[in-house]
């Protein structure tokens, strides 16, 4: 049992959504970062191509409108905020309404499912930042635990993968395989957390759930979005590497999973809809993308069940044997170094 929670803040990476929020964006995002000038230019040249616009703070705006829909289903009544972590609306100023509202105890929902520093201890640590330029004033902010196992979140996956599988097999005369993905992180990092464990036991949990009679001949994962430094190791195979592999082995049709991501943003729709299938079709690989776990209901509703299991001492809802992870998160969790992440 603890405090009651009187908010929700959905926290998020945040993205330009226009031609002239483009260059103040990636300036917040590699502030401090010595990030070489021909990678800005060219991670620029990908939004300029999207009108400027990244899709992520539609996607967070869906699924706060979702939020609030099992809100009203549960007959609920919580206060609703939203703060980014590189763009408007920014967690400071965020947190600075929250204060003037009058908010003691928020929980804090942050749109990574799984453990590593960009996805957990760097929103803890913005978070933290947040509460200390507002001041003494400031509210509680509670982070809830990673969810990469919890029903809510797998269980639509599965009913996406399904999907697309059914899809590919009803277009597709051959075999399919069947490929993971998450965003790479730098050795150092992955071997300091357990980001590489997770995504493998919810994909394996997929598998489980999935109809493996449509002609899936196997499964892999690999990475995509790498941003560092070539000096420095990642974890690979990359996507389009790996399609290549895939295509000199005779595979000819591909379903692609984005598991590391919750939202069809910028790192799915570019990464992936435009490089990695430009590479499958170069290679002759039909590819398929599973769309990512979005605006669900089920989703929207794991975000309230996480602040029950907290709040209540309600039943933690995991699908592995990795066990659940505390909330809040231990002190130092996810150590590494810094990454650059632009969805």
């Amino acid at each position: 049992m603890t405090d009651p929670f009187d908010a929700l803040l959905v926290v998020s990476f945040g993205g330009p959504e226009g031609p002239d929020d483009v260059a103040p964006f990636l300036a917040n995002v590699t502030s401090g970062r010595d990030i070489p000038a021909e990678r800005l230019a060219v991670v620029a040249e990908q939004y300029a191509a999207y009108g400027g616009i990244s899709p992520i703070n539609a996607e967070n705006r869906r699924l706060i409108d979702e939020i609030q829909r099992q809100l009203i289903v549960q007959d609920r009544s919580l206060h609703i905020y939203w703060g980014n972590r590189n763009w408007h609306p920014f967690l400071h100023d965020t947190i600075e309404q929250m204060t003037a509202d009058g908010i003691g105890h928020a929980a804090a929902f942050v749109t990574s499912a799984y453990s590593s520093n960009s996805g957990c201890r760097q929103y803890l640590d913005d978070i933290s930042r947040a509460c200390a330029t507002v001041g003494e004033q400031a509210p509680q902010i509670t982070k809830l635990r990673q969810y990469f196992d919890h029903p809510g979140f797998v269980k639509p996956m599965i009913d996406r993968v399904q999907a697309t599988l059914d899809m590919a097999a009803t277009a597709h005369d051959g075999d399919i395989h069947i490929v993971f993905t998450a965003h790479s992180l730098p050795l150092t990092m992955a071997a300091s957390c357990d980001y590489e464990r997770q995504l493998r036991a919810t994909s394996g949990l997929i598998m489980d759930g999935v109809d493996q009679s449509r002609r899936v001949t196997g499964t892999s994962h690999a990475w995509q979005s790498r941003s560092g430094s070539p000096a420095q190791p990642w974890l690979e195979p990359d996507i389009s590497d790996h399609l290549l592999e895939l295509a000199k082995s005779g595979a000819s049709s591909v379903v692609v999973v984005p598991l590391g991501f919750v939202s069809d943003h910028m790192e799915v729709i570019h990464d992936l809809d435009v490089v990695a299938r430009t590479t499958a079709e170069r290679h002759g690989i039909t590819m398929y993308r599973v769309p990512t776990v979005g605006a669900d209901p089920r989703f929207a509703e794991l975000v309230l069940e996480l602040m029950d299991e907290h709040e209540s001492g309600a039943p933690a809802l995991a699908m592995s044997s990795l066990g659940v992870r505390p909330s809040p998160c231990e002190h130092g969790c996810c150590p590494g170094a810094q990454q650059t992440s632009i969805p």
